[in-house]
């Protein structure tokens, strides 16, 4: 397993996953960079992403939805704040209505992602999301938020033996 640890931290709002993958920095960097690639990990393994826009520079917007097992079509979006390939990704990470507009009923979290080589030729990728309340973290982990990362960050594996 890809997982070396999750940390749901209430007192800090955050909730941290973390994954180790034999590649480089670059070749994690391009699960986000890379659009496609993007697509087939970010999302639960029954939640395949289709990703709308992709814009990875400070100010830009990612928007995608995903595809249910039933048709569902849930939608969500980011506002990139800080990009430092192949290093770090910081964005606004929130869920979306039918028209891709974002859904203010649900929390919005502030994520940023980490990648950094370890030895032995792995490397680490870490996400930290911080939430505004600690109500807001506590109700996506209740909507399933961390099996769902889990599930996704679990495919990537089989994404870097392809790529």
């Amino acid at each position: 397993m890809t997982i070396t640890d999750v940390h749901k931290d209430p007192a800090a709002r955050t909730l941290t996953i973390s994954a180790t993958y034999t590649a480089t920095p670059e070749q994690v960097w391009q699960l986000w960079a890379n659009p496609r690639l993007l697509e087939r990990w970010w999302g639960p393994p029954m939640y395949p992403a289709t990703v709308v826009d992709h814009d990875l520079t400070p100010g830009g917007l990612v928007t995608y939805y995903m595809t249910g097992p039933t048709g569902d079509q849930p939608r969500g979006w980011w506002r990139v704040l800080a990009v430092d390939p192949p290093r770090s990704l910081e964005f606004e990470d929130g869920f979306a209505d039918a028209e891709g507009n974002p859904d203010t009923s649900m929390p919005a979290t502030t994520a940023r992602v980490t990648i950094a080589p370890e030895a032995g030729g792995v490397t680490r990728m870490t996400i930290v999301s911080t939430f505004a309340t600690v109500e807001a973290l506590e109700q996506l982990v209740a909507m399933g938020v961390i099996e769902g990362m889990v599930g996704a960050m679990n495919q990537i594996d089989g994404i870097l033996a392809t790529a």
